[in-house]
Order: structure tokens, then C-alpha cells, then sequence
């Protein structure tokens, strides 16, 4: 999947794309705020975005160097996808310690957002289990970078969206387990009580927790839905390694949206019925379980024109259950459908990144058909409700966040700044960093 085929591109594209060849033959005559590196592309928002520049399409070096099936340690090109080292990986029974809910993500990009997976409560982000990195400045230098070696460059790279560098090379640890695949437990909540009754419970017991929320049910049924907790399955699963997928494509998108309220209230229904009260077991294909998507070319056409937006947002524990009603109910009183809402506690491990998203707590993820302006409008009264609740709103998949939010969810932004290639600069860090500069 490239980036062409993401997203909303009707919010703009680079003068230029180069390879990252490109870029290294330029220094010594790179003029400032000019660059930035992209993985995949596959974010909503304009972190990936330089409009007014140049990218530099990191997917072009994509040579995993090196794999030790003893340790699991892999060394690998920044532009090497998570699918490619999964390939490599789960025929030796490793697996990724963090994945995201895409394999097209590239390793660079899982660094630069440092991106989390559903069992975040106990083995943290990506960046807790990247090794080392290799950076090339804009000044020439290659700099290692780890937790011992250029500790605050490394900080500021894991989670700084790009913007300390080109990272050439990455470094990271796998996660050894019996199986590739997983043994899901299934819980049915009929509400938002019930749901985290059972969350803390259910992260004791198991590596993977995330639950779908019905944004949509109301009254005594707000935030029903489904928990799925899961581990990776003993070696007597009888699954292959690597699962054929069955290969779907949306052509075209539609004038209007497909996934609006009166179809999701149907699909939701469906969801919630399907699944049995109390609680099922069955083993699930790693690639169904973690990727669903990945087999849908162009699945994000169903979205309409405009393509989707997301909000994903982090609040504290303490005030959880009525920040997560009060975001529910604000999207459903705008007039939003959430195509997919994902509901999850994060745990207590430290990030890595400077800029980490993930954090303790709990966050919600919304997934919606974008409206124009009256999107805007329930995006920005979504952000109100998550600073006021002392949280944070996910950069990644953002592209209207104010400085004020921005500033808000991420005060130590100007150590990043103090640290930014002089070289790099994406659209979302004019629109947020700069403006609370100059400010």
C-alpha cells in the first residue's frame, strides 16, 4: 500500500519525493525546513506532510541486515515493513514485541510515532524495545543513538515524527512465543460499567486486551461492546506460519460515505448480537488478529470522498469512565457514525520517546467519515474534553490539532524543537510547534 492509496490526498502534496540516496548526495547545500522523512505514508494526518518541501521516501531502503534466531535481535533498513520482518521472524517462533494494527507500517515510521499494540498494559510502545538507531544529520554525521549513546538524541527519534534526522538503520529485540497465532477470549459488556469492572482483570491474565465500543448505543446501553483478551497459542496449533489471506479490493470511492449512521446502527447491532454473552475461546490466524484490514486494497474508499479521519486520545485512569462517556455522546450529539472504535487501558511502562503518545491510562480511538467543516468542529470539541480531563490526543493521525492542544498534550515539545534537524519539518509541526513559537 502506498501513500497514494491512503488517506485524504486532497490536503495537499509534496514539490518533490526523493530517496533517501537523493537526500545524503544533497548535504553540505540543504537549505533549512526543507525535508522529511516518511515511512509507508499510511498516517491521516500531516506529520506526514510537507507541502511546501521535500519527502524523502525512506521505503526505498528496505534490506533487513541482520537476524540472530537464537536471540531475536534483528537489525534492519529503516524502510523494512513490520510485514517483512514478521516473514522473517515466525518461522524461528519470534514474533514483534509491539504491533500496530497494520504490518505496512514501515520500521522508521514505528519509530518516529512510536506506535503501540494491544498489549501496551505490559510491554509498552515500540520504542521500549528498539536496541539502537543510526541517524544521518543534515550536517554529514551518522550518529548512533541508544539509551547509553547520544541518550537525548535517541529519546527525542523514538515518538519525534522524523524530525531529528534520516534514521538509516534500527535495531530492535523480538519477542519469542510458541505460536504466531492467538488463543482470543471473547467477552460480550452491556455497557461502559461493565467494561471496566473487567479491564483491569483481564490485563493481569493476558498479553493482549482492546475491546470494540458501540459509539452509537444509548441509555442503559451506552458503551457496550465486546473485550477480546488473548495470548499467543501453544506450538500444537495446526495453522501455517504465514496464513493465506483472502484478497479483497473496494474500486472506486463512493459520492458519499457508505459508513454513515443508519448502516453502522445496523453493523453495530450485528457486532454486538453475533457474539455470545459470557465468555468464548477460540484461536484466531495471527494475521486476522493483529492485520485485519491488510487484505482490503483501498479498503478506506468505503469512507467516501474525503476519505477518514481519526481522533485517538489518552486520559488518566481516575476520571476514565466519564471522559470516555462524555466523548462518546459528544460524537453521537455532532452527528458522527465511528466507523471502528477501539477502547484500551495503557499501562504503567515508561516510554522510551520524548514525545510519546502512550501513556497510563485509558484511550479511545474514533474513526470517522470526514464531514469538512462540521468534523473540524466535533474534532476540536473532542480535544476540549481530553485537556480538560488532563490527557493527550494522538499526533499521529492528526492533521487541525491547535498549538494550544498540541502544547497541552505534549508540554515537552520545545526539548524536541531544541533538538530538530535543522533540515526537517513536517506540516503538523509548523501548524502546532512553530505557531506556539512565535506565539
Amino acid at each position: 500500500m502506498s501513500m497514494d492509496e491512503f488517506g485524504n490526498e486532497s490536503r495537499g502534496r509534496p514539490k518533490q519525493i526523493i530517496s533517501p540516496d537523493d537526500y545524503e548526495d544533497r548535504i553540505g547545500s540543504i537549505e533549512p525546513m526543507s525535508f522529511l522523512p516518511i515511512g509507508s505514508g499510511l498516517s491521516y494526518g500531516d506529520g506526514r506532510r510537507n507541502d511546501s518541501g521535500t519527502l524523502i521516501e525512506c521505503g526505498r531502503h528496505n534490506r533487513i541486515l541482520a537476524f540472530d534466531p537464537g536471540t531475536g535481535i534483528l537489525a534492519c533498513e529503516a524502510g523494512v515493513t513490520l510485514g517483512d520482518i514478521l516473514a522473517r521472524a515466525v518461522p524461528h517462533r519470534f514474533f514483534l514485541p509491539v504491533t500496530p494494527a497494520t504490518a505496512f507500517v514501515t520500521v522508521g515510521g514505528a519509530v518516529a510515532n512510536d506506535v503501540h499494540g494491544g498489549n501496551h498494559h505490559g510491554r509498552g510502545s515500540f520504542g521500549n524495545h528498539v536496541r539502537r538507531l543510526t541517524l544521518l544529520r543534515s550536517t554529514g554525521e551518522r550518529l548512533v543513538c541508544s539509551s547509553e549513546e547520544n541518550a537525548e538524541l535517541f529519546a527525542a527519534t523514538i515518538g519525534g515524527m522524523g524530525l531529528t534526522g534520516l534514521i538509516l538503520d534500527v535495531e530492535l529485540r523480538l519477542m519469542k512465543v510458541p505460536s504466531p497465532h492467538v488463543q482470543q477470549h471473547t467477552i460480550r459488556f452491556e455497557n461502559l460499567d461493565q467494561y471496566f469492572a473487567l479491564v483491569d482483570r483481564a490485563g493481569e491474565e493476558h498479553e493482549y486486551v482492546v475491546a470494540w465500543v458501540d459509539q452509537l448505543a444509548t441509555g442503559r446501553r451506552t458503551g457496550r461492546g465486546v473485550l477480546w483478551a488473548a495470548d499467543h497459542a501453544d506450538g500444537a496449533c495446526e495453522f501455517p506460519d504465514v496464513p493465506k489471506r483472502l484478497k479483497l479490493s473496494v474500486p472506486f470511492s463512493p459520492p458519499a460515505s457508505l459508513l454513515n449512521s443508519v448502516t453502522l446502527r445496523a453493523l453495530n447491532e450485528y457486532r454486538f448480537r453475533k457474539q455470545s454473552r459470557g465468555e468464548t475461546v477460540s484461536t484466531v490466524k495471527w494475521t486476522t488478529y493483529f492485520h485485519p484490514v491488510d487484505g482490503i486494497r483501498g479498503w478506506n474508499r468505503l469512507y467516501g470522498r474525503r476519505g477518514p479521519c481519526q481522533h485517538q486520545s489518552v486520559y488518566p485512569a481516575a476520571n476514565a469512565p466519564e471522559t470516555t462517556a462524555r466523548l462518546l455522546e459528544t460524537a453521537r450529539r455532532m452527528g458522527h457514525a465511528s466507523v471502528l472504535t477501539r477502547l484500551q487501558r495503557f499501562g504503567d511502562v515508561a516510554a522510551s520517546g520524548l514525545l510519546s503518545f502512550p501513556r497510563p491510562g485509558f484511550s479511545l480511538t474514533l474513526d470517522f467519515a470526514d464531514q469538512g467543516e462540521t468534523t473540524i468542529k466535533l474534532l476540536d470539541a473532542l480535544d476540549s474534553i481530553v485537556v480538560a480531563a488532563g490527557g493527550a490526543i494522538n499526533p499521529c493521525g492528526d492533521f487541525r490539532m491547535s498549538p494550544e492542544a498540541f502544547n497541552a498534550s505534549f508540554p515537552s515539545w520545545r526539548r524536541l524543537e531544541a533538538l530538530r534537524d535543522p533540515a526537517m519539518i513536517s506540516d503538523f509541526w509548523r501548524r502546532t510547534a512553530l505557531a506556539s513559537r512565535a506565539g
